[in-house]
């Protein structure tokens, strides 16, 4: 994208301005272009971030502008920071429509979207992508401990800016092996004070010695 004077420019196009002038937020958005900004790096929060991160989508284009959506996912921290500007993740085996594949080959600008549903967070990152065929080494980077699929390639995605959003209007969900552990852990808590008043009831009726 040329013509990027600020890293929020990335979304923010002329037409965007115009809109935001048009309703009223331009002076709000302006004021954050001359005094935070977006990010341009990999922080230590974004980075704290992905590292929890489950399940991410990743937007692309054709060259002729046609968007497309594709949801990856893996177990925590499945996406990669590779440097202070690139993350990366292994890409899987699947329906073999190679939808992303065919338009990264022909317009780089993608987009990750990325939901935290538990803690009603979502972060939004910009900049290029590519993938990359036959690198063995980068591959066993990315490939995340003990899951069993079958990796294809390698996905760089190359940061440009990025942003977060209010929780406003995010529901709150729990992932279902999160719930399951936390049931687990009380059902064994129940299990052990059950243990110990049956101890303690034992007890007190030696103590309190035949009933006359």
């Amino acid at each position: 994208m040329s013509n990027i004077r600020y890293p929020s420019d990335v979304a923010f196009s002329s037409a965007v301005k115009a809109a935001q002038a048009a309703r009223g937020s331009r002076p709000l958005y302006a004021k954050m272009e001359q005094t935070k900004g977006w990010k341009t790096t990999v922080t230590p929060e974004l980075a704290g971030f992905l590292a929890e991160v489950r399940s991410i989508y990743l937007a692309t284009a054709s060259a002729d502008g046609q968007p497309y959506i594709q949801h990856r996912g893996g177990p925590p921290g499945f996406i990669r920071v590779l440097n202070e500007t690139s993350l990366g993740f292994a890409d899987f085996s699947g329906n073999r429509q190679y939808i992303s594949v065919g338009n990264l080959s022909e317009n780089p600008r993608a987009q990750l979207f990325i939901m935290d549903y538990t803690n009603r967070r979502r972060v939004k990152i910009w900049g290029t992508a590519h993938f990359v065929e036959d690198d063995d080494g980068l591959l066993r980077q990315l490939v995340p401990d003990n899951y069993r699929a079958k990796p294809e390639r390698a996905l760089v995605f190359n940061m440009t800016a990025w942003d977060t959003n209010c929780p406003q209007h995010i529901p709150k969900r729990f992932e279902a092996e999160d719930v399951e552990r936390a049931l687990a852990e009380c059902a064994a808590r129940i299990a052990e004070l059950e243990a110990r008043l049956s101890r303690y009831e034992d007890t007190s009726d030696k103590e309190a010695g035949p009933a006359r």
